[in-house]
């Protein structure tokens, strides 16, 4: 055991006899402030004397805090209750942002395979229950016209809105 952990042990064995042996009644009895007695200080060299402290009497309570209970100072004391809160935000019109161009739905083809025939690519579509075989330039149920087949997609115009969409129909085979 080092000396440090020796006098660690002496002084928690002194705090436990005190917890034990030490004594548990309360003071009942409350301290006044007593009023002493300022001898005059000597003379040094023709200085004055220097200021001597001076212990004050206390005062009562209704005093310094008022009969009610108000805080110090009164309604316009130093020690009033303070709102720490920040101002709210303040609130600015925002116009709102114009709407968003109307864009075209999703491609509602299947894609299911190509070919090529006569020198020009064939795509075979299919939507629901119909199956199309489109080149380009074909149009397609009078709302897409086929643009361009050149693997690995196929672009494709959205007539109502004139917006260019494009399918995946892989690589060349």
């Amino acid at each position: 055991m080092t000396p440090r952990h020796g006098l660690m042990l002496a002084a928690l064995l002194g705090a436990g006899a005190l917890l034990l042996f030490g004594e548990r009644q309360p003071v009942s009895e409350v301290a006044e402030a007593v009023e002493r007695a300022v001898a005059p200080s000597r003379h040094r060299a023709g200085k004055p004397d220097a200021a001597q402290p001076v212990i004050l009497a206390l005062l009562p309570r209704s005093e310094v805090a008022g009969e009610d209970g108000d805080t110090f100072g009164g309604a316009d004391g130093v020690f009033q209750s303070q709102n720490w809160t920040p101002p709210p935000p303040k609130v600015v019109a925002v116009a709102a942002p114009p709407p968003l161009p109307p864009l075209a739905p999703p491609l509602p083809f299947v894609y299911l395979g190509k070919a090529a025939a006569d020198g020009a690519w064939e795509v075979f579509l299919s939507r629901a229950d119909k199956t199309y075989i489109v080149r380009a330039n074909t149009v397609i149920d009078g709302a897409y016209r086929v643009v361009a087949i050149a693997p690995p997609v196929m672009t494709l115009n959205y007539l109502p809105l004139n917006q260019v969409q494009q399918l995946n129909i892989g690589v060349l085979d």
